[in-house]
């Protein structure tokens, strides 16, 4: 018996010892979440929800059916090729009476504007003209047909009913084709537009990144690699003159490189002082001020990651390759460049994202063909008031930021495996 009560109490305390073990990790989870809470909550509020937003703005048009509620519920259940109905006629003069002096048919208007041309003209006299003693709804919708049609008789073409009918959902697909250079035709199909825009904005873009990250790399490399060698102290002192250009802020370094590349500026006269140019080189409002002054602002970016992989790379390898009978630069290039290559990617991916992004350099030394995605993100946004197309367009870049990253993880992946 007192064997029994022994085992029972032996098994109490096995399960007493594990909930107090299991209430220990509940308390310690508890407070790693309570620490990580805040910034979890500031990324959510900073990042998650802006680009949320962002993502499901660009395939919402709420324009057109907030501004025509009945007119658009009229035209969902009309089959293209046949009469417009007289009902969708009386619900245009109520939805616009309605409407009033606001902005909304103005939107509206706008909006369609881009789908069919006069539209917004079209508007602008059938709005002057109203109203039409109707807002009950009591008059015979073929008499309010009628009148609309006396007001302007484009309202008897089927074409701007069509736009209509079109943008009879909150939702479309309209900003996200055009960011690839296509559109909705009369019909509804998708096809290409007349003259390619945007397809020429992201080759540029990628070119431009692409340039930028290459010449930071040729740039960026050998100077890491000399810092590397150097004693810590001055390593460090070094760095710190890398790091410098950060507390700096990017106008005024803008600013100076407008200076210094002008007609009249550093280089320009520099060289025809050496009579190596008896003219001044273009420098200044063209692709090449754009390359130099993104170059020098993302130069840092490939510095430091490759300053930090190559610390970690033992000078002895290459040493003893030397040593081997390897010639110093196939010592190099066979043992010590393939170990910085993490830096390379890590570096090379850290600039061409960046410059991804990049407007305010651009719109100060570049020309009209030198504009990046951004320029035109920031024109929708702020200059044409097209919040639909600027988030397309942003959405469509943070799409191919997100596969670059991916497409780096996966390849960094396999070397570490192989490795």
């Amino acid at each position: 018996m007192s064997a029994l009560t022994t085992q029972r109490h032996h098994d109490w305390q096995r399960r007493e010892l594990k909930r107090s073990l299991r209430n220990v990790n509940l308390r310690k989870h508890a407070g790693a979440l309570a620490l990580v809470a805040p910034l979890a909550v500031f990324i959510f509020l900073v990042f998650v929800m802006p680009v949320a937003s962002m993502i499901s703005r660009s395939v919402q048009s709420p324009e057109v059916v907030d501004a025509l509620p009945s007119t658009t519920d009229v035209l969902r259940n009309w089959k293209k090729g046949t009469p417009v109905p007289d009902e969708a006629y009386r619900a245009l003069v109520l939805d616009m009476e309605r409407n009033g002096g606001n902005n909304e048919s103005g939107n509206a208007a706008a909006r369609l504007n881009g789908q069919k041309e006069g539209f917004r003209s079209l508007f602008y006299r059938t709005a002057t003209a109203l109203p039409f003693g109707d807002n009950d709804g009591r008059l015979p919708a073929a008499e309010v047909k009628a009148k609309l049609i006396e007001v302007d008789k484009r309202w008897e073409d089927a074409g701007f009913w069509g736009a209509i009918a079109r943008d009879s959902s909150r939702y479309t697909s309209q900003y996200l084709l055009a960011t690839f250079d296509f559109r909705h035709d009369a019909e509804g199909k998708i096809v290409p537009v007349e003259h390619s825009a945007y397809q020429e904005v992201f080759k540029r873009t990628f070119v431009i990144s692409g340039y930028v990250t290459l010449i930071a790399l040729l740039l960026g490399y050998p100077l890491a690699y000399w810092i590397a060698g150097l004693p810590a102290g001055k390593a460090n002192m070094v760095m710190i003159l890398v790091l410098l250009p950060f507390w700096t802020s990017i106008l005024v370094r803008i600013s100076a490189w407008i200076v210094i590349l002008q007609g009249s500026g550093l280089v320009n006269k520099g060289l025809m002082s050496l009579d190596l140019i008896s003219s001044p080189l273009p420098l200044l409002f063209n692709r090449v001020g754009v390359l130099i002054s993104m170059t020098h602002i993302l130069l840092p970016f490939m510095i430091l990651p490759l300053y930090s992989v190559m610390k970690s790379v033992p000078n002895s390898y290459v040493k003893a390759a030397v040593s081997l009978g390897s010639h110093p630069f196939g010592a190099f290039w066979k043992v010590y460049f393939p170990q910085t290559l993490p830096g390379v990617g890590a570096g090379g991916l850290l600039v061409f994202i960046t410059a991804l992004g990049y407007y305010i350099t651009p719109a100060l030394l570049g020309g009209a063909g030198d504009q990046m995605v951004s320029y035109y993100i920031a024109y929708f946004t702020n200059v044409a008031l097209n919040w639909g197309m600027a988030c397309a367009l942003g959405a469509v870049l943070l799409v191919i930021t997100l596969i670059l990253f991916g497409v780096y993880r996966k390849i960094v992946g396999k070397e570490l495996k192989v490795g």
